[in-house]
């Protein structure tokens, strides 16, 4: 029997089915009337001396430096994060590092720029909204992913730039529970870069020719890892950034899913921007019907919110949550996508992914520099708008 206090549960963890985003807000507002039986916490930056201190030195990060932002007791679930920094590092969202750790372990679950975290993945501010993810105005950052622990969670922000952060703001909400079902998975979060993807050919001088256009590619050789995991859980996302080292269309890769240890793909796709739930090169591929102008857009579950076009030094970002239905692994699971046809391209790629699975979490590859974090264009060779 599902109980009113189990339903709202529910509805706290993601749990319950939100087929739209409309549908998702009336859902929030038909349980708003039922009684909750946790009580409200929040971790902030505020000052507990009660006057108005909470940022300026205060608050101050420092090179090299380490804060904890909390340790907080479970059972309990964080339901909400909002960040926002001044400083004058211009990377500051790629030199900030966010990492949490769950129920004491050593190694963190969340371990991201705090920028790709939260969907920024070429280093620089823009307002957009998702369905876990959000950037208002001003600079202002926001999660809504439920993460759910059991004994207890440890957030942190590290410094890895050469300038001192002049403030980190934060509000950090949670909800402090007298027991959680024992079948919730924890939240993660991994990010990942490759600058540049290193394709197989720079000889080539459109996307179709019959050189890239006609490699096989079954399963997966070469592709780019979005994750790679092991345990039980599921995966829920990623947010994706891109530089275009290479002109035309970076999106002719597909993405693969290789669950429990199969070597051919359970989910195959028919191009980048197919898996990110646009079309036809976001306004792209020969075909216009915007009149030349390429719209963004930010939706729920998937967005393009910025779009550069198809020339070297192009910018991009896109992101796609699996919200309706996560990817569900039992032992395993690969998330991997294709840069351009049989991966024939060479441009940059910045992401995070997000999925929740069992403890203990598998120890993340070591992050890169923060320098190489820093998105720029590479000399990788290859054609510019279609051409040599």
């Amino acid at each position: 029997m599902v109980t009113p206090s189990r339903l709202a549960l529910l509805a706290c963890l993601g749990l319950a089915a939100r087929p739209a985003a409309a549908q998702s807000v009336r859902r929030e507002l038909d349980n708003l009337p039922v009684l909750r039986s946790y009580t409200s916490q929040r971790l902030s930056s505020a000052d507990t001396a009660g006057a108005n201190d909470d940022g300026n030195g205060r608050n101050r990060l420092m090179p090299g430096e380490t804060r904890t932002l909390g340790r907080i007791a479970g059972p309990g679930v964080i339901t909400h994060m909002w960040f926002t920094i001044n400083t004058t590092d211009r990377w500051h969202l790629k030199n900030l590092v966010l990492r949490i750790y769950w129920d004491g372990q050593a190694n963190p679950s969340v371990e991201s720029p705090i920028g790709d975290f939260f969907g920024l993945g070429l280093g620089k501010y823009i307002v957009y909204q998702s369905g876990p993810l959000s950037v208002g105005s001003q600079k202002a950052l926001n999660s809504w992913f439920p993460m759910p622990f059991q004994k207890g969670a440890v957030i942190t922000v590290t410094n890895e730039g050469q300038l001192p952060t002049l403030s980190l703001y934060y509000n950090i909400d949670w909800e402090k529970h007298t027991s959680l079902p024992a079948d919730l998975g924890y939240f993660h979060a991994q990010y990942r870069q490759a600058t540049p993807f290193r394709g197989w050919t720079t000889d080539w001088t459109r996307n179709g020719d019959t050189l890239v256009d006609r490699r096989p590619n079954k399963d997966g050789a070469g592709n780019y890892v979005i994750l790679e995991t092991e345990g039980r859980g599921h995966f829920v996302g990623v947010t994706h950034s891109i530089i275009q080292n290479q002109g035309d269309w970076w999106g002719e890769g597909d993405e693969m899913f290789f669950i429990d240890g199969a070597t051919t793909p359970q989910i195959n796709g028919t191009g980048a921007e197919d898996y990110y739930l646009g079309a036809w090169c976001y306004g792209g591929c020969g075909i216009d019907p915007f009149g030349g102008k390429r719209p963004t857009f930010a939706f729920e579950r998937y967005g393009n919110p910025v779009n550069g076009g198809d020339d070297r030094g192009a910018g991009w970002t896109v992101y796609r949550f699996h919200t309706d239905s996560p990817v569900t692994f039992q032992k395993s699971i690969r998330v991997t996508i294709e840069s351009g046809h049989g991966n024939h391209r060479s441009d940059n790629y910045y992401t995070t992914a997000f999925w929740y699975q069992t403890l203990p979490t598998r120890p993340f590859s070591a992050l890169p520099p923060a320098a190489a974090r820093v998105p720029k264009q590479m000399d990788t060779g290859g054609p510019t708008m279609g051409r040599p």
